[in-house]
């Protein structure tokens, strides 16, 4: 009757969906020494958190949504609920004598509890924290397990010789499947199979639809794990120090793969690419490649029984700032959002940024890595499980002019000016004011060459330079001062410094060229002025004497020259005077007399 109940079982329950999560996932780790369960990071190795809970804590079981971790504190009868969210314990149910081992409802809604030494399984409402029903399943409980669906429990009655099965929709024992004496218990990812480590006897009971298979393995079988794909059956063999690989398909022990001291609980990964096992003789957790059947270590515990795997909090990204930074790299960027403890890497468009620094949870500064221009995704990488953290625009950066030379030049354009500064690569346009330069040459990302475009009055003028990456801000730095184009006083006037000798009295035509018809305006207001100087030398002196006057200038465009006539007085005889014409552009031009 019992065979035919499994088989019924069997050919109703559905395939567990497969989940390979791998390194995103934590493990959990009871430490009966202790009174705490470690959280790992398998990446690593390392405990990320250390959970006090009851005295001498055996097996631990996940809820399916992964909030929360229930585990039985063997020494102080009780249960303790962690929330895993914060690692911390939420609640703490009192139950029977020496509870042993749990298993947890697919739905959350139910624990329930199995102790070492009696035959009651107990059943905690996850809701009220309390226990709401008690089955009696056998003489001797020792292990527990459900099936994928949640339909039934298996439990291991260590003195009854057997593997009673409880309706969880009824709570009542329905069959007792002969076993030798079993303590672990797994069920395979479909359901069809139910797997009892017989503790005393070194064998395995496969309990399916067709008959009992005894599969022998080592000392004192204890601990069970099953690959996600049902294929492999990992037995912990307590007193022989090693896990036996069991092939389901033949039921037959393929390969023997030593461990640490006294194995206890084995737990599969889901990803199939590794097999944890706690030993709690030697105070480690040993994890077998299921690919090579290698093994490494990490100790730190302190006789450590039951394991469970399941997921952190994911990270989040909500926000990053500045979401653009120049194509060269080096920018700070602020990561915000949630789980972000943990941080192992951040990436942009693929490559990993420099200075990844966990601030706090909701925090993680990383320096930007050198990329081409355009947007790049940028991610997030905690505690093995990536996350997307936006997109991040890399730009060409804009260019800046730190100086010209020559910073100035006649209006009718047409110098070469040298304009330094930095990131010219690329450039696209150069401008004096808004007119763009007769014609420019990039020199290397600091120099350029540019000829100046004729002006159409004088004064500054700031000189930008364009490029994909913005044009340059302006400042002093880049100001060009359009001019008048000068070329000397002419005859009878000499230029400085030849000495005019002129009689004091009369008056002097004062004749210039500025390039053309620039208008009345050209003198700055208040010129041209004369200063006594001394006779000589030049050399001005600053005390104003005369008086100045523009009513004196006037353009002949047959000549295309100004002249102004400067009324000199009969008093400066025997002095010597500097006479100062000063432009509207803000240049002075000087010519030397000495009055007899």
């Amino acid at each position: 009757m019992a065979t035919a109940l499994l088989g019924t079982a069997a050919a109703v329950l559905p395939t567990a969906p497969a989940h390979a999560a791998g390194p995103g996932q934590l493990i959990y780790v009871s430490n009966q020494g202790t009174g705490s369960v470690a959280v790992v990071d398998p990446t690593t190795g390392a405990t990320v958190a250390a959970v006090p809970v009851g005295t001498s804590p055996t097996d631990l079981e996940l809820t399916p949504d992964g909030s929360q971790v229930w585990v039985a504190n063997s020494g102080s009868d009780s249960v303790s609920m962690i929330d895993t969210a914060t690692n911390t314990v939420a609640a703490t149910v009192p139950v029977g004598r020496t509870p042993w081992a749990v298993a947890v409802s697919p739905d959350g809604a139910r624990v329930y509890v199995v102790h070492n030494g009696t035959a009651g399984v107990e059943v905690i409402d996850t809701s009220s924290l309390t226990v709401s029903a008690t089955v009696q399943a056998g003489k001797y409980t020792a292990g527990l397990a459900r099936s994928p669906d949640g339909s039934r429990l298996y439990v291991s009655d260590f003195g009854g010789g057997a593997v009673s099965v409880v309706d969880t929709a009824t709570l009542a024992v329905t069959a007792a499947v002969p076993a030798a004496d079993p303590a672990g218990l797994a069920v395979s990812p479909d359901g069809a199979y139910v797997y009892a480590a017989n503790y005393n006897n070194r064998t395995v009971t496969v309990i399916d639809a067709a008959t009992d298979t005894v599969v022998p393995v080592g000392q004192q079988p204890q601990g069970l794990g099953i690959a996600p794909d049902g294929a492999t059956l990992y037995v912990g063999n307590r007193l022989g120090n090693s896990v036996s690989v069991v092939d389901t398909a033949t039921n037959t022990v393929t390969a023997t793969v030593p461990v640490g001291a006294g194995p206890n609980t084995v737990l599969a990964d889901p990803d199939g690419t590794r097999v944890y096992v706690a030993n709690s003789f030697s105070d480690t957790m040993s994890v077998i490649d299921t690919a090579t059947l290698t093994v490494t270590s990490t100790g730190g515990f302190s006789r450590p029984y039951g394991l469970a795997m399941g997921k952190s909090a994911p990270p989040t990204v909500t926000s990053l700032a500045p979401a653009t930074g120049p194509t060269a790299g080096g920018t700070t960027v602020t990561l915000t959002g949630t789980h972000l403890t943990g941080t192992t890497a951040v990436t942009f468009g693929g490559a990993p940024a420099s200075g990844v620094t966990v601030v706090d949870d909701s925090t993680v500064t990383a320096v930007a890595p050198p990329h081409p221009a355009g947007a790049v995704d940028v991610a997030l990488t905690a505690k093995g499980r990536t996350a997307p953290a936006g997109s991040y625009a890399y730009r060409v950066p804009a260019p800046t002019v730190t100086g010209l030379a020559p910073a100035a030049g006649p209006t009718a354009g047409g110098t070469t000016v040298t304009l330094t500064g930095t990131d010219f690569t690329g450039a696209t346009a150069v401008a004096f004011g808004t007119v763009p330069a007769a014609s420019f040459t990039v020199v290397d990302d600091t120099t350029i060459t540019a000829t100046a475009p004729a002006a159409s009055t004088v004064g500054a003028v700031d000189v930008t330079v364009t490029t994909p990456g913005g044009t340059s801000t302006t400042g002093p730095a880049d100001r060009y001062a359009y001019v008048y184009d000068f070329a000397g006083f002419a005859a009878p006037v000499r230029n400085a410094p030849e000495v005019n000798v002129v009689n004091a009295g009369r008056s002097i035509p004062i004749k210039f060229s500025l390039g053309g018809d620039r208008g009345p305006g050209v003198l700055k207001d208040g010129s041209p002025t004369s200063r006594a100087s001394s006779c000589g030398t030049g050399t001005a002196d600053p005390i104003e004497v005369g008086t100045a006057s523009t009513s004196g200038l006037t353009y002949d465009p047959a000549t295309a020259t100004y002249t102004y006539v400067w009324k000199t007085e009969k008093a400066w005889a025997g002095s010597c005077r500097t006479f100062h014409l000063t432009l509207a552009d803000g240049t002075d031009h000087v010519a030397d007399f000495q009055f007899t």
